[in-house]
């Protein structure tokens, strides 16, 4: 998936930009990577807009979509989310860094594994279907990045697995992950134990206790001289 994302040049770096920029309803970001002349590295200090980001990032390829970023009349940039911040309590964006990519340089990246059907050991067989592994590295070129590996698991029967040497190969991609690495794997359900009534009877109530502000030194010897002005 390719995405168009519109941005505009933040004149310079530090925390203080960062707050106004934020001030402003727009999110401070980075881009880093070659330039486009092929020439050194280096980082530009951007900002875009929190919604459009949010649109991008909550897509089905989520930070593996390709972006063209815009920056003022220059042309379209293509880039990727290096990594993003979000406010623990409101969830807000509050940072983001980009980096360019070649379209015609392969890059690794994660993606995530998804799997379709209703497997036939879970049916018949009173089996559990249990995701190993949610997402794998694969390798490819910029505009070949899946969106997830998908496994149809509806002929699965008990104790089988799929491993990552056994899911389809596309030639648009391919595999880093450890050939062996199981992915998903149909089993049988664990038995619950539950505790002997002698033992949760035994166990002793936990209470909780008063938080206990502790006084330092100079606090000491500040009550001390109060004491002798008196």
């Amino acid at each position: 998936m390719e995405a168009v994302l519109e941005a505009v040049a933040r004149d310079t770096f530090g925390k203080n930009e960062a707050r106004r920029t934020r001030r402003e309803g727009r999110v401070p970001a980075v881009v880093y990577g070659a330039t486009t002349q092929g020439g050194g590295r280096e980082a530009t200090a951007i900002a875009v807009t929190p919604k459009a980001l949010l649109k991008i990032l909550h897509s089905e390829s989520g930070a593996n979509t390709l972006i063209s970023l815009r920056l003022g009349d220059g042309a379209a940039t293509k880039v990727l989310v290096k990594e993003y911040q979000l406010d623990p309590v409101t969830h807000q964006i509050l940072h983001a860094d980009f980096y360019r990519v070649a379209m015609d340089r392969a890059l690794q990246v994660t993606v995530p594994v998804i799997v379709k059907g209703e497997p036939r050991g879970v049916k018949q067989q009173g089996g559990i279907l249990e995701l190993v592994r949610r997402e794998i590295e694969v390798e490819c070129l910029p505009g070949d990045i899946p969106e997830h590996v998908e496994i149809d698991v509806t002929e699965m029967m008990l104790h089988d697995g799929v491993r990552v040497r056994d899911i389809s190969n596309d030639p648009k991609w391919k595999p880093l992950t450890e050939p062996d690495a199981m992915l998903v794997h149909i089993v049988m359900p664990k038995a619950e134990e539950a505790a002997p009534a002698a033992e949760v009877a035994a166990a002793p109530t936990a209470t909780a206790e008063p938080e206990v502000i502790k006084k330092g030194k100079k606090d000491e010897d500040d009550e001390k001289k109060d004491e002798k002005k008196k």
